[in-house]
Parts: structure tokens; C-alpha cells; sequence
């Protein structure tokens, strides 16, 4: 079969067995073409004319007249490229050599998952700006993805370099032409300077190092960037140099790169090692400075930072870089931060498009993307449901990056902010080993670090499971429990996480005015916490208010529609439907929460009462079968003794359970 390929990284070139494809002379011809390579859906023809035409006499004559040069040099007789149904356009590129998308794929992988072959490879495809030369006037919509897509490449061309130059034996010609590009690449990386400055250092090329400095100082200084960092890890790299040599030149860089990181020794205490963020500001396609992106923008800020789950870097800062037209991934090399946000809002007669991406900065990796497409009725309330979806989806990402980080991790080699996600991992097993496990690792956490809320939060938790699910004595259990979440309060009073877990040690005490007010207090807080709205949902679903837990529960899903408590979240909502006497309901939420794959024995035993009282009765005594395989003497005291019911709904349960034979 003929090979086609098409490069998208210099100028575009199409060949066909190695022999060059003829495209017609039009600048919007190869737009098209590299937009719909890059398309991840067939896109809709009203689309690609308000992206590469200004308005003409005939839009879609021009794009047809385009898609026909487009399938003369593409198409071959027993294969078809460009695809058309409907009103949409696509190109299938199955089988052909893409370099943007070898590239992408690479990247979605993980770049540091590569091997040093395959690093070559991919460099090798770096042939130039992505669709280097192409400008097209007085077409913003193109333009502005077409600085984004070269932004993006650059990014990955600079972690594909990063990763090539570690791989590599030390101070070889191969990685020393590669950290050279690295630098030119990407100026104002501190990192590239460093590895560069201890590679020269190694060689003996000290002056050469200082005139690089200068030069870098320079470079900074016109930017108003801190050089001060740099200049002390130079100095250090230079001491090091001029000492016997005792290090290995990978714990050399090493040393070099974590004082970068976290400053000298005699610099004050060290920060825990959270992850970071940089919300850079939406685009909004009108270009306006102080519409609808720029205060989306602000809200996320503000939303993510009240989690208090990771550092986010302030409006203030993030605004000024995008003011001096600094790249958003550029921003983050300058900021430190681990990951960046980008979005866009496109505001329509009859619809609010909000895309969005989160990007590990370090390897370019696009973590999370999402397009939200809304009627603008109440362009407010539309614009606040986006807002908590991008909240609650960027938080939940970050969290699922940095814990499966820890998991490749030696247990021994884990900081703080590692061992706590470590520990997430095992907690969310909701098994007594597993349990067990989480607790040494939020334990180890706080070794490292005492002033974690977030660690004593999650030891609460450990210890609230080990009571609720009678895995220990519960009164002892309880009072950890309540001992743990107090810390964290003595530690962070604004962390919803803090008052969240007193809110659950309260309830294991029997004190649910306290559980709510701290429960209530955790969403005041932050209204996007998640877990603050399930627990809402489960201390009302039993004695509070039935109708104010189906609210919280419904609201919690929305907000983490993925969350490991969805089970719980389920199971409460069904629980509060028993008390309003609403028992068929009941038995459709349970079924759901035992159906997720996560749920402990607690859930099923849920599910088999709410069956019962909605007459499936069958169906309810397989829960209680399948609930007696483990626990033989499981009976109606063991799941009322589990929870506060009032004393109407406790009746209810009793008698769903005598029709089951639990009672």
C-alpha cells in the first residue's frame, strides 16, 4: 500500500513514498489541512468557514473548492482520506505517518516513560515551528490555535529534550548538542541553565559557565525574573567542582537541581512538596480584556485555592505574564509550578463554548482536556456551572497524576505530599489490610511533615472507618478519630478538608448538631468540596433533613461525578428516599451504589433493605446471601448499630429486614 506522510513540524510537505504531493498554492488549503490532522472529531463545516474565512462572498464554495484539492492530493483509488457525512469533515489518517501526531501520542503517553531511542526518534521530528511560515490575515480564530499548537509543540520539543539530555551518558557530543537546543529552545527554563552550567563545570570550561551566566543574567534581568536562584546553584555546582570528587555526576545534578528547586540549606524551613498551579487567563475570542474569560478566570482561581489541595499561584501574577504576552507554558517554566491551566471562551448567539487543558508542565503532557457547550439563558448561572465542573475536574486530575506518581515510588524515597497520596491510594481500597496501610502512610506523611491538615484529615478518616466498619473497637477508633481531625484544625482552621474530618468524628459521637455545623462549615469554605456535600448528604440521609441529603448528594456527584465515595454518595441518596417513604427510588440508588466496584459490605446491606421495602424481595435476599458469605451472623442490629437513624427510620429498616430473614 502506498505510505503517505504528512509534516506539520517546518513547513508542510506531503509525500507519497518518499516522493513530494503537489498542493495547490493556497495558504487556507494548508491551514485546513494541518487543523483537520490535528482534529480529534469530524468538525462541522459552519466551523471550519468561521475559522479560515473572513467573511467572503462564499464560504462554503471556497472550503468545497479546498476539500476537492485536498482529496486530489490525498486520495488514491482503494483509499479515502477525506471523509465528509453530514454537515461534519474529518481525515482519516489511520496507517500514515503523521509527525504531530507521533509526537502527541508520545506526549499523552508520558514523556518520561521513553526510552532514549525513542527520545532520538521523536527529536528528529522537531524539523522546524509547527507549520513554520504559515500566516494567514486577518483570520484570528486560526491564529490564535495556531500560537497555541506552536506553543504546545515547543513544550514538548523542550520535554523530549529534558528526558534525552538525563538518558544520555554525561557530557557526551549527542546529549551536549541536545542540552544546546534545550537552552535556545526554552531561555528562561532555570533548569536547562542549570544542567548546562554542571556540564560545562564537569568539562573543566568554568569560563565559559561564567560568561554563560552573565549572559543568562542578562537575558533574566530584561524580563524582571529573579536570577538569584541560578546565581546561588552556579555557585554551588562551581564549590562542588573545586572539592575531590565524590559524587556521581547524577547526584551531582541532582543536588544541584534540588537546590534550584528549594533554596540553600540556610534558607529557612522548606515547604512541603505540594504540587502547584497556574490558572493562566481564558481567551476570549472577542479579545476583550475584562469579559467573561477574564472573570471566569478569577472565579477558578479563587475556587481552587479554597480547596487548598495544591499551592495556586495568585491572579495577580499569572494576569501580569499574560499582559507581556508570555505563552502559558512558558509561564509555568517561570513560575515553578508543576501544572498550568488554559481555556477559551467563545460566546455565541445561541451557545457558550468553554474549552479547556491541563498541562504537566515538565513534560508537556496534556493531562486533562474538556469542551463545555452551554445555552447562555443565564449566562451567570451558566458560567458558575462551568466553574464547578473545571474546579472539581482539575482538582480530581491533579490528585489521580500525584498519586499514581507516589505508587511508582519506593515507600522509603516518598516526601510528605507523596506519602499522604500514597496513602489516598489504599484508603480508597476500603478494605481493613488496605486501611491499615493508608494509616502508616498518612502517618509517615506527618513524620515528614507535622503541619499537613490534609494528613491528619486523612489519619481521621483511617481511624473513622476502622469504627464504622467495626474493624476495631469503636469507641477507641472514635476518639482517634476526633483526636486526628482536631489536629488538623490546630493546624489549617480554613482547610475544608480539617472540618470535614471533625464533622465525621462528631457523627461517630453522636453529636450531630456539631457534625453539621463543621460539615456546613467545610463547604462555606470551599463550595466545591465534594466530600463536604457527601457527608452533608450522609449525616442528614439518617436523622436530618431526607430532602436536604438528596440535594447534597445530587450536588456532590455533579461536582466529582467520578469521586471513590460515589458508592457512599449513591447509598445515601437511597437511604434518605426510605425516610420519605419513598421505597421503589430507594432500591434503584442502592442498586447503583452496590454496582460500584469499590463499595465495602456496608453498601450491599443498604441495597438488600431498601429491596425489601420496595417488595423486590429476591432481589434482597441475594444482597444478604451474598453478605453472609462473609459475615455469617450479619443481622439487623449489626446495620442499625452502624448508623444514627431516627426512630421512624430505624423502624423502616428493621422491618425490611425481618421480610428478608435479618431481622
Amino acid at each position: 500500500m502506498p505510505c503517505l506522510s504528512v509534516r506539520l513540524l517546518g513547513p508542510l510537505t506531503v509525500t507519497r513514498n518518499g516522493a513530494p504531493m503537489a498542493l495547490a498554492a493556497s495558504r487556507k488549503l494548508r491551514a485546513l489541512l494541518a487543523y483537520l490532522v490535528l482534529a480529534p472529531h469530524p468538525v462541522g463545516r459552519s466551523r471550519l468557514c468561521e475559522l479560515l474565512w473572513d467573511v467572503p462572498n462564499d464560504p462554503r464554495g471556497e472550503l468545497r473548492w479546498c476539500l476537492s484539492k485536498l482529496r486530489g492530493a490525498l486520495d488514491t483509488p482503494d483509499r479515502r482520506h477525506v471523509r465528509t457525512q453530514d454537515d461534519t469533515v474529518a481525515l482519516d489518517l489511520g496507517g500514515c505517518l503523521v509527525d504531530a501526531l507521533e509526537i502527541s501520542r508520545a506526549a499523552a503517553h508520558g514523556i518520561d516513560t521513553l526510552d532514549a531511542e525513542r527520545l532520538r526518534t521523536l527529536a528528529k521530528l522537531f524539523a522546524g515551528d509547527f507549520l513554520d511560515g504559515l500566516e494567514l490575515e486577518r483570520n484570528p480564530h486560526f491564529n490564535s490555535w495556531l500560537i497555541g499548537q506552536r506553543r504546545r509543540f515547543r513544550s514538548v520539543h523542550a520535554a523530549v529534550l529534558e528526558r534525552l539530555v538525563a538518558s544520555l551518558p554525561a557530557d557526551c557530543d549527542e546529549g551536549i548538542a541536545h542540552l544546546d537546543r534545550w537552552v535556545e529552545l526554552a531561555p528562561f527554563d532555570e533548569r536547562a541553565h542549570t544542567t548546562l552550567l554542571a556540564s560545562l563545570a564537569r568539562r573543566g570550561e568554568i569560563a565559559a559557565a561564567e560568561r554563560h551566566l552573565a549572559v543568562a543574567a542578562q537575558l533574566f534581568q530584561s524580563e524582571d525574573l529573579d536570577f538569584a536562584p541560578l546565581r546561588a546553584t552556579w555557585r554551588m555546582i562551581r564549590d562542588q567542582q573545586a572539592q575531590p570528587a565524590c559524587q556521581s555526576t547524577g547526584s551531582q545534578l541532582a543536588s544541584s537541581l534540588d537546590l534550584l528547586n528549594h533554596g540553600p540549606p540556610d534558607s529557612g524551613p522548606v515547604e512541603p512538596s505540594h504540587a502547584s498551579l497556574a490558572v493562566m487567563p481564558f481567551v476570549e475570542e472577542a479579545r476583550l480584556r475584562g469579559g467573561l474569560a477574564d472573570g471566569l478566570t478569577h472565579d477558578i482561581i479563587t475556587r481552587l485555592a479554597k480547596l487548598r489541595d495544591f499551592f495556586v499561584i495568585a491572579r495577580g501574577s499569572v494576569f501580569a505574564l499574560a499582559d507581556k504576552g508570555i505563552a502559558p507554558e512558558e509561564a509555568g517554566r517561570r513560575l515553578k509550578v508543576d501544572y498550568v491551566a488554559t481555556g477559551t471562551v467563545r460566546s455565541m448567539a445561541s451557545r457558550l463554548i468553554v474549552s479547556v487543558e491541563l498541562v504537566e508542565v515538565r513534560t508537556a503532557r496534556i493531562v486533562w482536556a474538556e469542551t463545555f457547550e452551554r445555552r447562555p439563558d443565564d449566562i451567570f448561572a451558566v458560567l458558575d456551572d462551568i466553574g464547578d465542573s473545571i474546579v472539581s475536574s482539575i482538582s480530581v486530575e491533579i490528585e489521580t497524576v500525584e498519586r499514581n506518581r507516589a505508587l511508582l515510588k519506593a515507600p522509603n524515597s516518598l516526601n510528605a505530599w507523596e506519602a499522604y497520596h500514597r496513602g489516598l491510594w489504599h484508603m480508597y481500597r476500603f478494605t481493613q489490610a488496605e486501611n491499615e496501610t493508608a494509616r502508616h502512610f498518612f502517618a509517615r506523611a506527618l513524620q515528614l511533615d507535622p503541619t499537613f491538615a490534609r494528613a491528619y484529615a486523612g489519619l481521621s478518616f483511617t481511624h473513622w472507618q476502622n469504627a464504622f466498619q467495626r474493624w476495631g473497637d469503636r469507641d477507641r477508633e472514635s476518639a482517634l478519630a476526633f483526636e486526628s481531625a482536631g489536629q488538623s484544625l490546630l493546624v489549617d482552621d480554613h482547610n475544608p478538608a480539617a472540618h470535614w474530618a471533625m464533622g465525621r468524628a462528631l457523627w461517630l459521637r453522636g453529636e450531630q448538631e456539631g457534625s453539621l455545623g463543621e460539615l456546613e462549615q467545610a463547604v462555606k469554605l470551599s463550595p466545591n468540596f465534594a466530600l463536604g456535600h457527601y457527608a452533608l448528604s450522609f449525616v442528614h440521609s439518617q436523622s436530618g433533613d431526607p430532602r436536604a441529603a438528596i440535594g447534597s448528594s445530587d450536588h456532590s456527584r455533579h461536582l466529582s461525578p467520578f469521586d471513590p465515595l460515589l458508592f457512599g454518595m449513591l447509598g445515601a441518596r437511597a437511604m434518605a428516599h426510605v425516610r420519605l417513604g419513598q421505597f421503589e427510588e430507594a432500591a434503584v440508588w442502592a442498586l447503583k451504589a452496590a454496582a460500584r466496584p469499590n463499595a465495602h459490605t456496608i453498601i450491599p446491606a443498604i441495597a438488600a433493605h431498601c429491596l425489601a421495602l420496595a417488595g423486590r424481595l429476591d432481589e434482597a435476599r441475594g444482597f444478604a446471601a451474598a453478605i453472609r458469605k462473609t459475615l455469617p451472623d450479619y443481622r439487623a442490629d449489626d446495620f442499625i448499630g452502624t448508623f444514627r437513624f431516627e426512630p421512624d427510620a430505624e423502624a423502616l429498616f428493621r422491618q425490611g429486614a425481618r421480610r428478608i430473614g435479618l431481622g
